[in-house]
C-alpha cells in the first residue's frame, strides 16, 4: 500500500478514534484485474486503493475494511457481484470504506458529503459526491481528466499542468483535458534550463510511471477535487491570487521545496513572477583540485552543544563530568566544558493580522516587554504579519531604536502566518545559516491566507537550524485583558486556542528544538519570556582534543558526544578548529 493511502486510512482511523469506541470488520472480496466495481456510500468516505500483482504473478488480494462508531453489521453493506452498497439500519450510524483491488480496474465511486480517494493504476475512475472532496494519485504519462462542479465556482488544486476552467450552462464549471508523457518531460527540461525548481510529482512516489492510459471522470456539486495532490498540503483558500511580498522572497530565496508549494498554488501568478527574475547564470567547468589543507593530526577543537529534556527543555548546570565524547569510534579527552555567552539572532515575528486588529497597544506593549528582557548583547530583527509580512528593523543591539519601530505598524487584514515563518526562514536568517538562531512568535496560531501549507514548512525549519519558540496567545484572552473583564471558567472555554494551532505549534517546537508556549493568562507573556532567554544561554562549549584532520566549522558524522545525565539528549550545532602543533 502506498503512503498515500496508509495516510487515508489513518485519516479515517482518527476521525473514528474520536468517538466512544470503534468497531472495524475487514472482508475479502473476489475481484479481478480489469473487472469493474460500483461503490455506493452515501453515509461515509470512501477511499480505494489499487495494488499491483505480486511478484510471483498471483493476483494481489483484494479487501474491504468498515469503520464505524458503532458495531458493523453484516446487513449494514450489501455486497453483489462488481457492486457495493451501505445502508444501515440506524439513519445516522457513520461507515467508513477502504478497498484494495487490483489495478487496470473501470471503478465508480458514489458519496455525498463523504470524501473520495482513488489511489493507483485503474483504467477508468468515475467519481460523485455533494460536498465530499474527491482526492486522487493516478498516473499521468496518459491522463484523460474530466472535473465537472455543478452547483459551485470550482475550487481545486493539481500536481500537474491541466486546462483552464471552462464556464457553461446553468451554473456548471468543468475542467477538460489530457497529459502527454513526452510533453511532460519537454517542458521538465525547459524548466531546468531556466533555472527553475524540479516539480516535485507526487504521484510518482506513489504509483509511479505505467505507461497505460488513465480516465478520471470526477463530479461534485460543491466539493474541493485534488489532483496528485496530498490533502494535508491544501490551503485554507484556494483562489489563485498574486505573490505577496513575502511569497516572492521565498521564490528567490531557492529553497525548492517551498517553491514549488506557491507554485502549485498560483501556477499563473508565480510564472508571471519569475518571468521577471534574471535568468540564472552558470557555465559547467572543470573542477579545480585543491591541494589538502596541511592540518596537525592533533588538534583543540570546540563544540558548541546543546544539552535538553525528554520536555525538549534545555538543561542548565552541567560541567566536563556530565559529558562523554568519541571520535571515530574512539573516546576523546574533553578539555573543559563552560556555557556558550555567544549573543544569539533573534527573529520576533509578530501577528498584526485582523483577529487582533482592535489589540494594537497589546501587542507594541508586549514586544517591547520581549525587547527588555533578552541579552544586550543579543541581535534582534522585528517582522510583523498579516496577510502579508512588513520587516520592522534589521538585526540589531540598539534597543530603543528597535522599541521606536513598533511605532510603525497597524493591523488588519488575514492572517499568512505560515508565509511569514517561510519568510522568516528562507530570507532573514538564510544569510546566517550555521551561527546560533531563533525565531520567537507572539499569534493565535490560525493562518487563513498563507500560499503554503503548514505540511511544507517542516524540512525548511528543520535545515535551518533556529530554535522556533512560538507562543500562542488567543485572541479572546487579548480582549478580556484590553477591556479588564474577569475571567472565569465558564468564559474560558470562548477564549482557548483550537485544537489545530495547538498541535501545529508543539510539532513547530519539536522539530526545532524550541518550546511551545499555550498562553492560558497574560501574565504568562511574560514568564515565557524569561524562560527562552534562559533556554537561549543554556548551550555549552565543549573543548576536546581531536585525533581527525578535519578542520572548519562543520560538524563531523565521527563526533559523538553524550550527556550522561539520565533523560537527557545532547545534540552538536557547530564546532569550530584552532591547529596546535
Amino acid at each position: 500500500m502506498s503512503t498515500f493511502a496508509k495516510r487515508s486510512l489513518l485519516t479515517i482511523c482518527l476521525v473514528c478514534a474520536a468517538a466512544l469506541s470503534v468497531d472495524a470488520q475487514t472482508r475479502k472480496l473476489t475481484l479481478t484485474e480489469g473487472g469493474s466495481l460500483d461503490v455506493t456510500n452515501n453515509f461515509g468516505r470512501v477511499g480505494v486503493t489499487a495494488v499491483p500483482a505480486k511478484e510471483d504473478e498471483m493476483p494481489a488480494e483484494s479487501t474491504l475494511t468498515a469503520i464505524s462508531n458503532k458495531p458493523v453489521l453484516e446487513s449494514d453493506i450489501r455486497i453483489a457481484e462488481g457492486r457495493i452498497m451501505v445502508l444501515p439500519a440506524e439513519k445516522n450510524k457513520r461507515i467508513d470504506l477502504i478497498l484494495t483491488v487490483p489495478e487496470r480496474m473501470k471503478v465508480r465511486v458514489g458519496t455525498v458529503d463523504g470524501a473520495v480517494e482513488i489511489v493507483g493504476n485503474f483504467a477508468s475512475v468515475e467519481a460523485n459526491t455533494d460536498t465530499g472532496t474527491i482526492v486522487t494519485d493516478v498516473p499521468t504519462d496518459e491522463l484523460k481528466y474530466s472535473c465537472l462542479w455543478t452547483e459551485s465556482k470550482p475550487r481545486y488544486l493539481a500536481n500537474f499542468d491541466i486546462e483552464e476552467v471552462q464556464e457553461k450552462s446553468g451554473g456548471r464549471f468543468v475542467i477538460k483535458g489530457k497529459t502527454n508523457k513526452k510533453r511532460q518531460e519537454k517542458e521538465a527540461e525547459t524548466r531546468a534550463a531556466a533555472g527553475e525548481p524540479e516539480e516535485k510529482g507526487y504521484r510518482r512516489t506513489a504509483v509511479g510511471r505505467t505507461g497505460r492510459a488513465v480516465s478520471l471522470k470526477l463530479t461534485t456539486a460543491r466539493g474541493i477535487i485534488l489532483l496528485n495532490v496530498p490533502p494535508s498540503e491544501v490551503l485554507s483558500d484556494l483562489r489563485e491570487r498574486p505573490l505577496t511580498e513575502a511569497a516572492k522572497a521565498i521564490v528567490r530565496s531557492g529553497d525548492s521545496l517551498l517553491t514549488e508549494a506557491i507554485r502549485r498554488a498560483s501556477p499563473k501568478y508565480f510564472g508571471d513572477y519569475l518571468s521577471t527574475l534574471p535568468p540564472v547564470k552558470g557555465e559547467p567547468a572543470f573542477a579545480v583540485k585543491r591541494a589538502p589543507l596541511d592540518v596537525p593530526i592533533s588538534a583543540i577543537k570546540t563544540a558548541t552543544v546543546r544539552v535538553t529534556d525528554l520536555r525538549n527543555r534545555a538543561m542548565d548546570g552541567l560541567d566536563a563530568s556530565d559529558f562523554e565524547l568519541s571520535e571515530n569510534g574512539q573516546p576523546g579527552e574533553i578539555i573543559s566544558v563552560k556555557r556558550s555567552m555567544a549573543p544569539v539572532n533573534l527573529v520576533l515575528l509578530l501577528d498584526v493580522s485582523g483577529s487582533v486588529e482592535n489589540y494594537v497597544n497589546f501587542i507594541r506593549k508586549a514586544a517591547r516587554n520581549f525587547v527588555e528582557t533578552v541579552d544586550e548583547r543579543d541581535r534582534i530583527s522585528i517582522v510583523t504579519f498579516n496577510e502579508d509580512i512588513k520587516k520592522l528593523t534589521d538585526f540589531s543591539t540598539d534597543k530603543t531604536a528597535l522599541a521606536r519601530s513598533l511605532d510603525l505598524f497597524d493591523a488588519g487584514g488575514g492572517t499568512a502566518y505560515y508565509d511569514a515563518l517561510a519568510y522568516t526562514i528562507a530570507d532573514t536568517l538564510r544569510p546566517l545559516r550555521g551561527e546560533r538562531s531563533a525565531i520567537v512568535i507572539l499569534t493565535d496560531g490560525d493562518d487563513n491566507r498563507s500560499f503554503l501549507p503548514f505540511e511544507s514548512l517542516a524540512g525548511s525549519v528543520q535545515e535551518s537550524g533556529a530554535l522556533v519558540y512560538p507562543l500562542y496567545v488567543p485572541s479572546g484572552l487579548v480582549a478580556a485583558s484590553e477591556t479588564g473583564a474577569v475571567i472565569d471558567p465558564m468564559r474560558m472555554k470562548y477564549m482557548s486556542l483550537s485544537a489545530k494551532s495547538e498541535g501545529e505549534g508543539e510539532r513547530l517546537a519539536a522539530i526545532s528544538g524550541g518550546v511551545y508556549y499555550p498562553i492560558r493568562q497574560i501574565g504568562q507573556i511574560q514568564q515565557a519570556y524569561d524562560d527562552i532567554v534562559a533556554q537561549l544561554r543554556s548551550a555549552y562549549l565543549i573543548t576536546y582534543r581531536s585525533d581527525t584532520t578535519a578542520a572548519g566549522s562543520g560538524v563531523s558524522p565521527k563526533l559523538k558526544i553524550r550527556s550522561k545525565r539520565e533523560n537527557t539528549f545532547a545534540t552538536v550545532t557547530a564546532v569550530t578548529a584552532e591547529a596546535h602543533q
